[in-house]
C-alpha cells in the first residue's frame, strides 16, 4: 500500500521519555534477541491486529511481528520513505481498560529510528514501565495522540513524523533532524495501579 504525500508545517513540543531525572532518554544498546514463545496472551501474527480509530494504519508490509504481550517486542524499520502523517495498528488488542486523556498510563516502549534503523530508546533497557499522563503533553505529541484509546494488555505499534516527534531539531545523536520515529508499546496498566517489568 503505497503512502500518500501530505504537507506538514508548524512547530512541535518537544517532550522527553526519560522515566527519571538520573536516567538518559536516549540509549545506543542494541535491542534484545526476539522472543518466541507464548506468554500470557497468545501470540497474534503481524497480519492480524486491528486498525485504530482515527488514524491512518501502518501497510500491512510495514508492521513489526506482534510477539507476545509483557515480552520485548521485535521492530521492524521499513524501507523507503516515511508517511507524513501519525500511523498506528494494534498489533494485539488488549481487553482491559481504556486509556483516556487525564490518565496515567504505564507503558513498556521500544523506540527506533526511521533514518538510523536504529534503536535510540527502550523502557525495557531499565527493567521498568514508564509511567505518564495522557494528554498533558509530558511526552512527544505523537505519543499522546497515539497511545490514546489503547486497552490495558494491548500492544500498539506508532509510525510518528516529525512534526509530531522533535522535528526539525531532532535529538542528537540518535534521533536526527526530521526523522521518523517507529515504537512498539505495551498498554500495562492504568492509574499507576502497578506496573510490569
Amino acid at each position: 500500500m503505497p503512502r500518500a504525500p501530505q504537507m506538514v508545517a508548524g512547530l512541535i513540543l518537544a517532550v522527553t521519555f526519560s522515566a527519571c531525572s538520573s536516567t538518559p532518554a536516549v540509549s545506543s544498546r542494541p535491542p534484545a534477541a526476539p522472543t518466541t514463545t507464548a506468554g500470557p496472551l497468545p501470540i497474534a501474527p503481524a497480519s492480524s491486529g486491528s486498525a485504530v480509530s482515527g488514524i491512518a494504519p501502518i501497510p500491512q508490509a510495514d508492521l513489526s511481528p506482534a510477539g507476545a504481550f509483557g515480552s520485548r517486542p521485535t521492530v521492524k524499520v521499513p524501507s523507503g520513505s516515511p508517511p507524513a502523517q501519525l500511523e498506528a495498528w494494534d498489533l494485539i488488542v488488549g481487553t482491559g481498560a481504556t486509556a483516556t486523556d487525564g490518565e496515567t498510563v504505564d507503558v513498556q516502549y521500544d523506540g527506533y529510528s526511521w533514518t538510523n534503523k536504529g534503536e535510540f530508546d527502550a523502557s525495557w533497557n531499565r527493567g521498568q514501565a514508564f509511567p505518564f499522563t495522557l494528554g498533558e503533553g509530558q511526552v512527544i505529541k505523537g505519543w499522546d495522540e497515539g497511545v490514546l484509546g489503547m486497552k490495558v494488555g494491548g500492544r500498539r505499534e506508532l509510525v510518528i513524523p516529525p512534526s509530531l516527534a522533535y522535528g526539525a531539531q531532532g535529538r542528537s545523536p540518535a534521533i536526527a533532524p526530521n526523522d521518523t520515529l517507529i515504537f512498539v508499546v505495551d498498554l500495562v496498566s492504568i492509574g499507576s495501579s502497578g506496573s510490569a517489568g
